[in-house]
């Protein structure tokens, strides 16, 4: 069934509506900490949510683990889901993910609903179908294609957001710019992140969605034009696993800015991308991300974790490079060395 994607204007009605059209039996709200707080109290006395069944887990990417996964089935099943019930997932990314992997696996599978409550869960992890959870010290390892039955975007949670959460989806955004077109990618870059309008935000917001809806109703399952979504995220994910193995964990979209700068290096030398529009967007990142906390002695550390992605075949790193804004390179290599001299641009070009 196709997810249907509400850009939400009054949230009352159209998460009634969704109810309304995801027959069930039982309703379940996960939550986080930090959402059960400062999110829940939006929605909590909606009447078509009154007897719904309230989980909470963890509200750090720490928490995207088996043993969150293990609480939300033992609660569904405590609390009598059946394989017609529906849950809500209200919360970010890491809510999302577990939620709708949980969901996707319950009874093998029953009905969700995501309600994103940060930039980055709204415009990357609620929509297009991925769920999961960390496993064994490495990023999304294990988790199914699932899509929500519904994404309810409304801007209104943003209000909740630190600085930091905002600067985080933003990178999410950013990369939709970058793999879009010209006039996107300038409108992105010239942002003032400092201060951040949050209704011009919110139109920006639709446009970021509607790349990667575009891209995922093309390639759903990730086999060809769908990595052009992982620009990025090579180098991302392995400054986030290891920032998670020695108990900092960076913000996934500061790690995914730092893996565009470095994937961009790539791309100038490997796909001759513009070195104007590379010192740019460079710019743009060390001005509002500032730089990731390594020094050459992490870069072997780096280049397993780099090996450990599941984008790579035989353990060849697999990148996502870019010959131009909007002119993408899926299944690109590059050497050990070409990777450490990346790593080298982003602490110091």
């Amino acid at each position: 069934m196709e997810q249907r994607i509400i850009f939400s204007r009054n949230l009352q009605t159209e998460l009634a509506t969704a109810i309304s059209e995801c027959e069930h039996d039982r309703l379940f709200v996960l939550t986080d900490t930090q959402t059960v707080k400062f999110c829940w109290p939006v929605i909590k006395n909606f009447y078509r949510l009154k007897e719904a069944r309230l989980i909470t887990i963890g509200n750090s990417d720490t928490s995207k683990n088996l043993e969150s996964l293990t609480h939300v089935w033992n609660e569904l099943q405590r609390n009598g889901a059946t394989r017609h019930s529906c849950m809500f997932n209200l919360g970010g990314g890491m809510v999302t993910d577990l939620g709708g992997f949980a969901a996707s696996t319950f009874k093998r599978g029953i009905d969700f609903i995501n309600i994103p409550t940060t930039l980055l869960a709204m415009v990357d992890a609620s929509v297009g179908g991925k769920t999961g959870i960390n496993f064994g010290g490495l990023k999304n390892e294990i988790g199914v294609f699932n899509e929500a039955r519904f994404v309810i975007l409304n801007t209104i949670f943003l209000q909740t957001l630190d600085d930091e959460n905002i600067r985080s989806g933003y990178a999410e955004m950013l990369k939709h710019g970058l793999i879009s077109n010209n006039r996107h990618w300038a409108e992105l870059i010239g942002f003032d992140l400092a201060t951040h309008d949050l209704s011009r935000l919110q139109n920006m917001v639709q446009a970021s969605v509607q790349v990667k809806e575009q891209i995922v109703s093309q390639d759903p399952y990730e086999k060809r034009l769908r990595k052009a979504l992982n620009l990025g995220h090579t180098m991302g994910h392995a400054f986030e696993s290891l920032s998670l193995s020695r108990k900092k964990p960076l913000l996934h979209g500061y790690a995914v800015a730092y893996g565009l700068v470095g994937e961009l290096y790539l791309s100038t030398i490997k796909a001759e991308f513009p070195t104007d529009k590379l010192r740019q967007t460079t710019q743009f990142v060390r001005n509002y991300y500032g730089r990731p906390a390594i020094s050459c002695d992490d870069y072997q550390d780096l280049l397993a974790l780099m090996r450990h992605d599941k984008k790579n075949t035989a353990g060849i790193i697999n990148f996502t490079l870019l010959a131009d804004v909007g002119d993408i390179r899926i299944n690109q290599t590059a050497t050990d060395e070409e990777i450490m001299e990346a790593l080298d641009f982003i602490r110091e070009g």
